[in-house]
C-alpha cells in the first residue's frame, strides 16, 4: 500500500513534472506474469524512475546497507525501503547471496517483476 501511495500519489507526480521521463521499449514489459527487469545502475535515482514508467508494481533486490543503517537516517532509509517492499540482498557471497537469488526466484515465480541491477553498483559509465 505504501508502495502504491508514493509511486502514484506522491513521488511519482513530482518526478513527472520535474522531470518527464520518457521509456523507450516498454512494449516489451509483459503485462501480466513473472519477469526480470534488468537495468544499468548509473544513479540512485534509477529506482525511483523505473516503477514509475513501468504500471506494474517492480521489487528491486537492494543491498542489505539500505537495511541496517544506524541513527535516524539509517532507521529512515531502513523504513522506506521496507515500506515499499524491496528485498535486502546479501553481496557478500555464499549463502547469502544465494538466499536472495533464491528470494528474487520466488518473486518472479509468483508473476511479479523483478528489478535488479547485474552489475551490482553504480557504474560510472
Amino acid at each position: 500500500m505504501f508502495y502504491l501511495f508514493m509511486n502514484r500519489f506522491i513521488v511519482g507526480p513530482l518526478v513527472t513534472v520535474f522531470f518527464r521521463p520518457w521509456v523507450k521499449g516498454i512494449e516489451h514489459i509483459p503485462e501480466t506474469g513473472g519477469a526480470i527487469l534488468a537495468s544499468n545502475h548509473l544513479s540512485f535515482s534509477d529506482s525511483i524512475f523505473l516503477p514509475l514508467v513501468v504500471r506494474r508494481r517492480v521489487t528491486f533486490l537492494a543491498k542489505m546497507d539500505y537495511f541496517t543503517g544506524r541513527g535516524i537516517k539509517g532507521r529512515l532509509t531502513a523504513g522506506f525501503f521496507k515500506g515499499v517492499g524491496q528485498v535486502p540482498l546479501d553481496r557478500s557471497g555464499g549463502r547469502g547471496s544465494e538466499a536472495a537469488l533464491e528470494t528474487g526466484l520466488r518473486i518472479v515465480t509468483k508473476g511479479e517483476l523483478l528489478g535488479i541491477y547485474p552489475e551490482g553498483t553504480r557504474s560510472p559509465d
